[in-house]
């Protein structure tokens, strides 16, 4: 019987699984029913947003690889199948929340902006360099610049 065709579909399925959906890119909201490019305003506040960067699913990948093998080890047969299948997806599990305990926490800036024409902007990004509360303001393609 061949195992392997088993084995390479659960480390595929628990991959899939735990690899999520998750993006890092920064978000943009908008009070306007209108979006724009480009815009002028005024800070009106900047917070710092603690954000966890997302897991890349390495972890979850070779935590499954690692228990496959060593699941493949035990009994024979069926039984070997079903331990080989049972270490992949502990192993991936394991292997998830090991990379996601590694991570470091990145700090984000929430800015908000209120434009000339009275509309509301939340910007995040990754740094403020010499933005303050109260500067006029230019947002460009989702970013903030001092004007």
């Amino acid at each position: 019987m061949n195992t392997t065709t088993p084995i390479a579909a659960a480390l595929l399925a628990g991959a899939a699984l735990l690899g999520g959906c998750a993006s890092t890119a920064p978000q943009q909201s908008s009070y306007s029913s209108q979006e724009q490019n480009m815009g002028y305003g005024t800070i009106d506040s900047i917070q710092v947003v603690a954000s966890k960067p997302a897991n890349s699913g390495a972890g979850a990948v070779a935590g499954g690889l690692v228990g496959a093998l060593l699941g493949n080890q035990i009994g024979s047969g069926s039984g070997r199948t079903a331990a080989t299948v049972a270490g992949a997806v502990g192993g991936a599990v394991v292997g998830n929340q090991v990379e996601g305990s590694r991570a470091q926490a990145r700090d984000s800036y929430q800015i908000s902006v209120r434009m000339d024409n009275g509309d509301y902007r939340i910007v995040t990004q990754d740094s403020v360099y010499d933005l303050r509360v109260g500067n006029r303001v230019r947002l460009v393609d989702g970013r903030v610049y001092r004007y």
